[in-house]
């Protein structure tokens, strides 16, 4: 189980709801940019996400820093993804909060695992995935074809 970080950042997590839908999307797009995603569905992930209370955010003084998005649960299993902070709000341990928190409603429900897929190439990613209680399982290799 992933366990908040210590000291915990200023702030703290709330459900985001269709009042940040603007700012949901557009961070959305954002993570898909640095991740070399493609961001044509980033309205529909924000509307499914936020109508089953899977988008979370960490806010300072009333201001988003950070978000973490969660699945719906499928067989005992929800998956954390979108874990995105600003570049302005980076370095501050807003994601670590964030990741923790985003997965703890779904595992206090019953959730046997809440599973996170990191970028083996982003190390900093990664070391905050461990310090926060993830641990890695395996490695897959994503594979794509695109028409010449």
């Amino acid at each position: 189980a992933a366990v908040p970080p210590f000291p915990a950042p200023a702030g703290r997590p709330r459900a985001a709801d269709t009042a940040d839908r603007a700012l949901l999307v557009a961070w959305t797009r954002a993570f898909c940019a640095e991740t070399g995603q493609s961001g044509d569905r980033a309205e529909r992930v924000v509307d499914e996400r936020t109508a089953h209370g899977g988008l979370t955010l960490w806010e300072t003084d009333g201001v988003p820093v950070s978000m973490a998005g969660v699945s719906r649960r499928i067989a005992g299993t929800v998956r954390v993804s979108a874990v995105y902070t600003p570049p302005e709000h980076r370095g501050r341990g807003y994601a670590a909060a964030v990741t923790a928190e985003a997965g703890r409603p779904a595992r206090e429900d019953g959730a046997a695992e809440v599973l996170l897929f990191a970028d083996l190439a982003n190390p900093t990613s990664n070391a905050l995935y461990l310090r926060i209680g993830y641990e890695a399982v395996s490695d897959r290799l994503l594979i794509t074809a695109e028409p010449e």
